[in-house]
């Protein structure tokens, strides 16, 4: 159980560093003015919710993908 909560966490890291890299590419040459502007708006909850989302359509996917391939099996 341990190892499938931090398998879960490692892929929610990974998918949020992935989007914030892709959607504000001034993360790579500038990150401390991103995080100024964020600070500023008050909007630090946004990424979370992004990812959130992300992460609840990919795992509906694995779920199905799951149950399709365990059909086939039988």
């Amino acid at each position: 159980m341990n190892k499938i909560i931090i398998k879960e966490i490692i892929f929610f890291v990974i998918l949020i560093s992935m989007l914030a890299l892709l959607q504000h590419g001034d993360l790579l040459t500038n990150p401390s003015d991103r995080f100024n502007l964020m600070s500023e708006k008050e909007n630090y909850l946004h990424p979370f919710l992004w990812a959130g989302i992300v992460y609840f359509v990919l795992l509906v996917l694995r779920v199905i993908l799951k149950f399709v391939l365990k059909l086939f099996k039988k």
